[in-house]
């Protein structure tokens, strides 16, 4: 079994770390006004990656906060991974050039699932699907539209595509500290052959012993936002209990 991954959150609006509930952008809570100062605390804190979302390019269409990203990658070594605005290859290939791990597509995979399909074949490892989920069915343009796309339908097309994960969301839960939709979660990742990461409403040190059952072992990881921010998941103990029931792994 490969090791869990915790997947600490940057959410980035007007160039601030912000989290939002249910992916309204009026209902942003700043958290810090220095993204990379936050991104080092966690590096220091002993997580592995870093999540990023451009909120404003997934409304834009195209990178808004690229100066804040540009930011973290200049102050951590750890691997960051980007979701938000990425709608064509010359922005996979500048995000990637400029130090990205990993670049996430969202909302053209459901109109463009060609885009995917080269820049999968094109930077094989280094581009993830994102699935944001309302009532099972997919949404686009920044969770502001929702599709007649089921989420498992989606996966599906990529199946042979050689994506390296699929972040999968539910918008409903997402900032509102409710827990993970376990099984719509696992549910999906049973059905992919492509590893699935949780996201969307990890809320408290329960849901992280949570990701440590053995149905869960099928996950790459969690993602985690709002619960680590407001205190409500404690770092050194979540990654102690993760590195525990990853064999192989040690307590950061």
């Amino acid at each position: 079994m490969e090791a869990l991954i915790l997947f600490p959150a940057i959410d980035l609006k007007n160039g601030q770390c912000v989290r939002l509930k249910q992916g309204d952008m009026e209902q942003a809570t700043i958290f810090n006004d220095d993204p990379a100062a936050q991104a080092a605390t966690f590096e220091a804190q002993g997580f592995k990656w870093l999540h990023v979302v451009d909120l404003d390019g997934a409304f834009a269409g195209k990178p808004m906060n690229a100066e804040a990203v540009e930011a973290i990658l200049k102050r951590v070594t750890f691997p960051v991974q980007l979701g938000g605005g990425i709608r064509d290859m010359r922005t996979v290939e500048g995000w990637l050039e400029k130090g990205i791990a990993r670049v996430i597509i969202g909302t053209a995979a459901v109109r463009d699932p060609g885009f995917v399909r080269e820049a999968a074949k094109a930077f094989p490892g280094k581009v993830a699907v994102g699935i944001d989920a309302r009532d099972g069915f997919v949404a686009v343009e920044g969770w502001a539209e929702t599709s007649a796309l089921a989420a498992d339908d989606l996966g599906r097309r990529f199946e042979d595509a050689g994506v390296a994960a699929i972040i999968y969301t539910d918008i409903a839960r997402d900032g509102m500290l409710q827990g993970i939709n376990w099984e719509g979660t696992i549910g999906l990742a049973n059905a992919l052959s492509i590893p699935v990461i949780a996201s969307g409403g990890l809320a408290s040190m329960a849901d992280i012993e949570r990701l440590c059952a053995p149905d869960a072992a099928i996950l790459e990881g969690a993602i985690t936002g709002r619960a680590l921010y407001d205190g409500r998941i404690d770092p050194a103990a979540a990654l102690a209990r993760i590195a525990q029931a990853s064999p192989g792994e040690q307590p950061t």
